[in-house]
């Protein structure tokens, strides 16, 4: 299937992308330039030793990654403040009429494995029922896209749907599916449904099992794909939903803040090369068909094989094939959970990480945009650049020790760890705070954002609600980094030696780690963090302030898991009201719009839960509107 040719609009927001792109290289290249320069100049202040080049080495690795983050974030704030983000990212939307009728089929399809079935059948019912009250739910159908391989959890599947089909009005658009084994993971759970039944369809939208989207920005997802026949895939701005675990809330309180900027900012001039990130979104199933079978890897497992992530790979082939992919950057009804614990996030992120070192493998794709190639290189750097964060940490820490053990103490550079000879301590004061600045601008940019616009500010509980969170969190972000940073680096060697992930079910539900289960996981940053703290403050006490940023997070990573687990610290920061999301605080301020039930009849109002728990312990939630829609779902 080809794409229709672009029309004059088309064409002209082709050149100005081109355009962007060529200012953003810039911007970043500059970047990069400068940070290195600055460094080079530091390290060679009296000579290179084989410390200093590494130390080099690494850094020009991590940078790009950093100034790439920064300018997309700062990019995205002048658009939100200048209040024509959407505008100026979304072209395409200027040819949506919202009240255009519905005149083709779309399946919501939510692939799901060995997962909760009562929390699974919450969310469908969520889902449908706000889908109901639109008025609009003859256009869709729902596919529940089952590999689950535990005969109990699939009994419990089956019952439930059942019940479901019984009692729901349109049962006919309720179906089933089971695979006896699941090949391909969820990329070959797609690719089956898109065979046996994707030629009825003409567009599809992608749930997780921990997704939910109401009505209205369904019914818009729908009317802009048809309104724009050379969209591919449509990806939405996926927002946390309210939490009660204290790792849940905090981390996605972040997310959203910083992913909304960032994600305005790279729309800016990605354009029709957008990302695709697996789930709420919707794809336009022919030309998915005709372009996106995945190849299987030469090698073994864990960098051969079937792909794991799949999403941007996707994206590549489906660009490749003449259609567009775009990020609507703006919030618009679009919710998930988020891991309850750091040990549940990182069983997701490191069956990510090693799906995106797959991508090497994929670099060389035959008709590959260079668009499309770029997203799977930014794609490897967001793993690979915590591999060489901690290089450039360990080889700094490294030279502090070795001239600390025969030199001065005062000639030890204190923050990157080197020996500075002629260069003057406040210019690598200075460098490091602008680097640390960099790194945590889009969540700064995020927070700032809000901060200008009063409705949004007032949906956060208000400014010093809203800053105190910024706090807890900031906090929460330097404390992980480093955990994280040895979780990955650990995990990338092992992948060269052959270690691979498991694919197994995520643990949604909010639970309490044991220190025994921490101690397991931690104990390398922990023996890390002890053993550079002592070796510093026998050899280069200066050295240990400014290296507490690093060492603190790494020697206290079993407490840090411990404590942000517990449901009482969680249940602690909802009572304060911090770092909340804002349809909680609508809740709280009786910003209420119906209440959910427990059948399909509808709720009197689309909305998402209030609050993301267990849902085998939940009670019913009320739901409210996002503080970006308008009562008839439009997004503003």
């Amino acid at each position: 299937m080809i794409a229709p040719l672009p029309d004059a609009l088309d064409r002209s927001w082709s050149l100005t992308v081109r355009r962007r792109r060529l200012l953003f290289a810039l911007l970043v290249g500059l970047t990069v330039a400068a940070a290195v320069f600055v460094m080079a100049r530091i390290l060679l202040g009296d000579g290179l030793n084989l410390f200093e080049a590494g130390i080099l080495g690494c850094f020009v690795m991590t940078i790009p990654w950093i100034a790439i983050g920064f300018w997309n974030s700062v990019i995205g704030v002048i658009l939100a403040l200048g209040g024509r983000g959407v505008e100026k990212t979304s072209p395409f939307m200027s040819r949506v009429d919202r009240t255009a009728p519905i005149g083709t089929r779309t399946a919501l399809i939510m692939p799901i494995y060995n997962e909760d079935p009562a929390r699974v059948f919450e969310h469908i019912e969520r889902i449908l029922g706000s889908l109901d009250e639109t008025g609009e739910a003859r256009h869709f159908e729902f596919f529940l896209l089952s590999d689950t391989n535990k005969p109990e959890i699939a009994a419990e599947e089956e019952r439930r749907f059942a019940e479901l089909s019984a009692r729901d009005p349109r049962p006919g658009r309720l179906h089933y599916r089971r695979r006896p084994d699941n090949v391909g993971q969820k990329a070959g759970n797609v690719r089956d449904f898109c065979e046996r039944w994707g030629e009825r369809f003409d567009f599809m939208i992608v749930l997780d099992a921990d997704s939910i989207m109401t009505g209205g920005s369904l019914l818009n997802l729908v009317r802009t794909m048809q309104a724009n026949p050379r969209l591919g895939i449509l990806q939405t701005l996926i927002a946390g939903l309210p939490a009660r675990s204290a790792f849940a809330r905090i981390f996605q309180f972040g997310m959203r803040q910083g992913m909304r900027t960032y994600t305005m900012g790279s729309a800016w001039w990605l354009g029709e090369d957008g990302p695709y990130w697996g789930h709420n979104a919707i794809i336009r199933v022919a030309p998915f068909i005709a372009h996106c079978d995945l190849p299987v890897l030469p090698g073994r497992a864990p960098l051969g094989g079937r792909i794991l992530s799949h999403d941007q790979v996707e994206a590549a082939m489906i660009r490749r094939g003449g259609y567009e992919v775009r990020v609507l950057p703006a919030e618009t009804g679009s919710y998930e959970e988020n891991p309850p614990t750091i040990l549940d996030f990182i069983k997701r992120d490191l069956r990510w990480c090693q799906g995106n070192m797959q991508y090497f493998k994929l670099l060389r794709m035959p008709g590959l945009l260079p668009m499309g190639r770029l997203q799977l290189v930014l794609a490897i750097l967001m793993y690979a650049s915590s591999l060489f964060w901690l290089g450039f940490l360990t080889l700094s820490l490294g030279q502090a020790v070795v001239f600390g053990l025969g030199a001065d103490p005062g000639e030890i550079a204190p923050l990157v760890g080197t020996y500075w000879g002629s260069i003057d301590a406040g210019a690598g004061l200075a460098f490091f705070v602008v680097m640390l600045g960099m790194t945590f601008t889009p969540k700064f940019l995020g927070v700032i954002e809000i901060m200008a616009q009063r409705t949004k500010r007032r949906s956060y509980g208000g400014s010093l609600r809203l800053l105190v969170s910024a706090l807890v969190e900031f906090v929460f972000s330097v404390l992980i980094a480093p955990i994280l940073a040895v979780v990955h680096s650990i995990f990338i060697i092992g992948l060269m030696f052959g270690r691979c992930v498991t694919w197994e079910a995520q643990d949604r539900d909010g639970h309490q780690i044991g220190l025994r289960e921490a101690a397991s996981a931690f104990w390398p940053q922990t023996l890390a963090g002890l053993g550079w703290t002592g070796a510093l403050a026998l050899t280069a006490p200066s050295v240990l302030p400014f290296a507490s940023p690093i060492l603190i997070p790494l020697t206290f990573a079993i407490p840090f898991a411990l404590i942000t687990s517990r449901m009482d610290f969680g249940r602690l920061l909802a009572r304060v009201q911090l770092c909340p999301m804002p349809e909680e605080l609508m809740q709280s301020k009786r910003i209420v719009f119906g209440q959910a039930r427990p059948s399909l009849a509808g709720t009197g109002v689309e909305g998402v839960p209030i609050v993301a728990e267990a849902s085998r312990q939940a009670p019913a939630a009320a739901l409210v509107r996002t503080p970006e829609q308008t009562a008839d779902g439009r997004w503003i």
